[in-house]
């Protein structure tokens, strides 16, 4: 995110299309910067008849926003058998996380999906196991809206 460079692989890949790089580099900055420190899905549609260009920008995965939720560079680290867990997240992290990325399923689908994630990372959701979480939203006893 804000970090775009006409190195490798962005700059090979758009020199032959006739595109200015640095414009491409600079519009993907300005429209990544929200997302500084992130890796940042974005899609470059360029065309070559008229050499304009259209810069999607996507949602970064959800590790990176568990990751930047937490304030840390990695999720569950196993060190000589020994798993270092990362963190604690609130529920209502997870479920503006849920909010904000686009996945396929209702609200309540796109929590458990998050909840997934932190479940494979070692990430706890308010001290709780995220198995034990997703089991609550499934039975009915923590409503997600």
């Amino acid at each position: 995110g804000g970090a775009a460079t006409p190195a490798p692989p962005l700059g090979p890949s758009l020199s032959p299309l006739g595109v200015n790089v640095g414009l491409v580099v600079k519009e993907i900055n300005e429209k990544t910067a929200a997302f500084k420190g992130m890796d940042v899905p974005v899609k470059i549609i360029v065309d070559t008849a008229t050499k304009k260009f259209t810069i999607v920008v996507g949602t970064p995965p959800v590790t990176a926003l568990i990751k930047k939720e937490l304030r840390v560079d990695k999720l569950a680290v196993v060190k000589e058998g020994q798993k270092t867990l990362p963190g604690d997240i609130a529920l209502s992290a997870i479920v503006e996380i849920a909010k904000n990325k686009d996945m396929p399923g209702d609200l309540q689908a796109r929590v458990t999906q998050v909840l997934g994630t932190c479940l494979s990372g070692g990430v706890t959701v308010g001290g709780r196991s995220p198995r034990d979480v997703i089991a609550d939203i499934k039975s009915g006893a923590i409503a997600i809206e």
